[in-house]
């Protein structure tokens, strides 16, 4: 699952990191690999009827977000950051609710997904994962904020297999209910997260504004 739910992948590297060649390449690459399998997991989810397809996909748009936000804005002052954030915890918050909306109605329908299209994506996606981990497995001694992207991609491998899973849950069972389970599950943790996201952003506004209240004009 993804990890990237705290203030140290949120848009935290310095100045000094983001003018690092390499870490930079890493963080575009990472991000496109990460944009283009939010897409596919969302096609391929309407396509096969799986929502925990759909649901994986808010780890990768998670993690899209944050590359973004390290590469867009991580060098403006904190309000514009938490703003940033704000607009990506919303929409992690609506996409989740409305893939447990999804889910709980195709659970009651009745709805059997495709599991040999779940499980060939979701395979796919793990090693999306492993390669993205194993690129950015050199930064995994450096700052916070790089320590932190490098185990947010480790970690959602554990998503990935869990879509196998029921994949292999709904091809052995011949129902849709393991696919409705790990959907359930993820889409549960995509609104906390989004939550968490929200709430933190907020703060950190508020926290501003009093800061800069307090700091006479000169």
């Amino acid at each position: 699952m993804s990890c990237c739910h705290d203030s140290a992948c949120s848009a935290t590297v310095s100045s000094g990191d983001l003018n690092t060649s390499r870490w930079r390449r890493a963080l575009w690459i990472a991000l496109t690999i990460n944009a283009a399998f939010f897409v596919a997991e969302i096609v391929a989810g309407a396509a096969a009827g799986s929502n925990a397809l759909q649901a994986d996909a808010l780890d990768f748009f998670g993690d899209a977000a944050n590359y973004a936000i390290s590469l867009g804005v991580a060098g403006m002052a904190l309000t514009w950051r938490a703003r940033a954030a704000i607009a990506k915890g919303t929409t992690m918050l609506v996409f989740a609710l409305w893939v447990l909306a999804s889910t709980a109605y195709r659970a009651f329908s009745g709805t059997v997904p495709g599991a040999e299209m779940m499980g060939v994506v979701g395979a796919l996606a793990m090693i999306a994962n492993g390669g993205v981990a194993l690129m950015l497995y050199r930064f995994r001694t450096g700052d916070a904020n790089m320590r932190s992207v490098w185990i947010c991609s480790r970690n959602d491998a554990v998503g990935n297999l869990a879509v196998m899973l029921a994949a292999l849950g709904v091809f052995g069972t011949g129902t849709g209910w393991p696919d409705a389970i790990v959907a359930a599950i993820m889409g549960g943790l995509g609104v906390f997260g989004g939550w968490q996201i929200v709430g933190q952003a907020r703060d950190e506004i508020r926290s501003g504004q009093t800061v800069s209240a307090t700091v006479p004009a000169e």
